[in-house]
């Protein structure tokens, strides 16, 4: 959704994107294509990862943040981090271990 110049991308998970069922079950592999389609439909808008401004991650289970971080970060410049909150959430769709919400603002 885009309001203005804020762009609203919600729950992404792996069980979504095409391929992606494959992947479920595998922290670190789920967020990467999460981040990469995040990264592909904020560029289709002319906004990029430089851009996000908040994000929400939702783990089936909180212990593996340190996995699902890792592959986070492969997408982001580490001097312009997002604002993140991390939750862990009993049941993603689609039997997906990781969903990721954000927020973008064209600068």
């Amino acid at each position: 959704m885009i309001a203005g110049s804020d762009y609203f991308i919600a729950g992404i998970v792996a069980a979504d994107i095409p391929g992606g069922d494959a992947l479920i079950g595998r922290v670190e592999e789920e967020t990467d294509l999460i981040m990469r389609t995040i990264g592909k439909i904020l560029s289709d808008h002319g906004v990029g990862m430089a851009d996000l401004v908040r994000v929400d991650v939702h783990l089936t289970d909180l212990d593996e943040i340190h996995v699902m971080d890792r592959a986070y970060r492969r997408h982001l410049d580490p001097n312009a981090m997002p604002t993140r909150t991390t939750t862990q959430s009993a049941k993603l769709y689609g039997g997906s271990r990781v969903e990721i919400t954000c927020m973008a603002r064209r600068r």
